[in-house]
């Protein structure tokens, strides 16, 4: 038997008793990591070897994991000043503990989120106790940051739980190995001779005729070659320009307008009460040091005062609860982009708006929800609305089915719902393609008389607020909400999944 050099190279190093990582055969032959592994997917064709692959994860820690490595956990250096300060025989003000531990600012709501969680301690109305039975030095995360430190294996269970503290990070890399098969032990003792094939023809060659006498080597195009990952548009910004046509198709115009908003356009003329307590900081993210916004119109900041006072028309009441300027002036990020239409409904954005209208916008809010499957901290919300006269929830429901059905989704549900800012307000619902399970995917109604009078508006106005993942959810498939957003996304989804039009 004839073979290229290159490859009975590889074929004596290898072994049929362990496989060999190509690494190390690399260094045995004197080629390079890719010319042995070519070689090796060429003798596996031959039948002569077999090629294995193993995925190996190398842990690296962080800039921050290397500090509390060296420093200690934040919730340990609170224990320790705890027992210190003798938190561990009665109760000692939090506030002094804290101020003991050197902790900076991110490190105080760290220590103190794990504190209780993992057995040091009880916090309760500002006083805080350390357990005298606890004991640090068993403390699996702290454990296993010396071991990553050390290059050590850790739990796997105890590896996530740092990931998720962002404490460590994995690197995953596949490793190639060769084991020689009986054939390839027999062709070894029947004896080889090797080749000198060429692997490359040159301009000299071509020049000097010295191809037409020389042995080419075989080029297998069949052979397994790794697959290129290039940029691509992220599936949730295709599908969202694939709304953004939809509705432009169906005579919508696109509105735009700041992220970060006074309350009074978030939730002030969207008749929210101030005490709402979904305004409140567990719901929304408020900014420290707000940018400035737009100058507020004194006239409607009048209105909008005296609905939620008074109410509007013969029968108003309003809400009888408090409402200050300075609330209203405050600055968040926008929790829902009803703060557009708030802005262009008054004709504070383009003008005043004469009847029919339809806009929309396929924008980030921002809420501050519990992590789970179907809820993020930011998400992209489809917001649009109609104003016309005479408009009925006839019109509402068969402007979502048509939005629906441009996607294949036909079975759009309705449930009647209250919304203080719309009146009659439905929640809409689809059944998710693999679970069968009936999900939530928006929110809509006809704005009540609350809002539209303040604006001055004076015709009939629907409005929706769709979520855009949940869409994508019906649409293709996924169950968990994060597959395409943040560290656990799933990365083969997002290289892959096509928007189809």
């Amino acid at each position: 038997m004839e073979l290229p050099q290159r490859e009975l190279a590889v074929l004596e190093a290898a072994s049929a008793d362990e496989p060999t990582p190509v690494a190390e055969l690399a260094s045995a032959t004197g080629e390079k990591p890719e010319t042995v592994t070519g070689a090796a997917f060429d003798l596996e064709e031959r039948g002569l070897v077999t090629v294995s692959e193993d995925t190996v994860a190398d842990v690296e820690l962080t800039e921050e994991g290397e500090r509390y490595h060296r420093m200690g956990l934040p919730e340990i250096r609170l224990y320790e000043t705890a027992l210190g300060a003798g938190a561990d025989e009665e109760s000692v003000s939090m506030g002094e503990v804290l101020g003991a531990a050197d902790l900076d600012g991110p490190e105080v709501d760290i220590a103190l989120s794990n504190y209780a969680r993992k057995g040091y301690g009880e916090i309760e109305s500002g006083d805080l106790s350390a357990n005298p039975d606890a004991d640090p030095d068993t403390d699996e995360e702290a454990a296993a940051l010396d071991a990553v430190a050390d290059g050590e294996p850790i739990d796997e269970d105890v590896r996530e739980a740092l990931e998720r503290r962002d404490l460590l990070v994995v690197h995953e890399r596949t490793i190639r190995s060769v084991t020689l098969t009986d054939d390839g032990v027999d062709a070894l003792m029947a004896g080889i001779s090797a080749t000198e094939a060429v692997g490359q023809l040159t301009p000299e060659m071509l020049a000097s005729g010295e191809w037409a006498d020389v042995a080419f080597a075989d080029y297998n195009v069949e052979a397994d070659a790794e697959t290129p990952s290039s940029g691509k548009e992220h599936v949730l910004r295709a599908t969202a320009e694939r709304v953004t046509d939809v509705l432009v198709g169906m005579g919508f115009e696109e509105m735009e307008g700041p992220h970060a908003d006074s309350e009074f356009w978030i939730n002030d003329a969207l008749f929210m009460p101030q005490d709402h307590p979904a305004r409140t900081h567990w719901d929304q993210f408020a900014l420290s040091e707000p940018s400035a916004v737009d100058e507020l119109p004194d006239d409607l900041l009048e209105r909008v005062e005296s609905a939620h006072r008074e109410g509007v028309g013969d029968d108003g009441d309003g809400y009888h609860s408090p409402w200050t300027e300075e609330m209203a002036r405050g600055v968040d990020l926008r929790g829902h982009t009803t703060s557009l239409s708030m802005r262009y409904l008054s004709g504070e954005a383009v003008g005043d708006l004469e009847p029919p209208q339809r806009y929309f916008s396929v924008e980030k809010v921002y809420r501050n929800d519990t992590l789970d499957a179907t809820h993020l901290l930011e998400f992209f919300q489809i917001e649009g609305w109609v104003m016309a006269e005479d408009l009925s929830v006839r019109d509402l429901m068969g402007t979502f089915t048509e939005f629906y059905s441009q996607f294949g989704i036909e079975n759009v549900r309705f449930k009647p719902h209250y919304n203080p800012y719309t009146e009659p307000s439905f929640e809409l619902f689809g059944t998710h393609p693999r679970t069968g399970e009936v999900i939530e995917i928006g929110n809509s109604g006809l704005f009540r008389p609350e809002v539209l009078e303040p604006l001055g508006v004076e015709c009939d106005v629907m409005a929706w607020g769709l979520a855009l993942e949940r869409l994508l959810m019906l649409t293709h498939g996924f169950e968990d909400i994060r597959d395409v957003h943040g560290t656990l996304a799933d990365i083969d989804f997002l290289r892959n999944t096509e928007v189809v039009y």
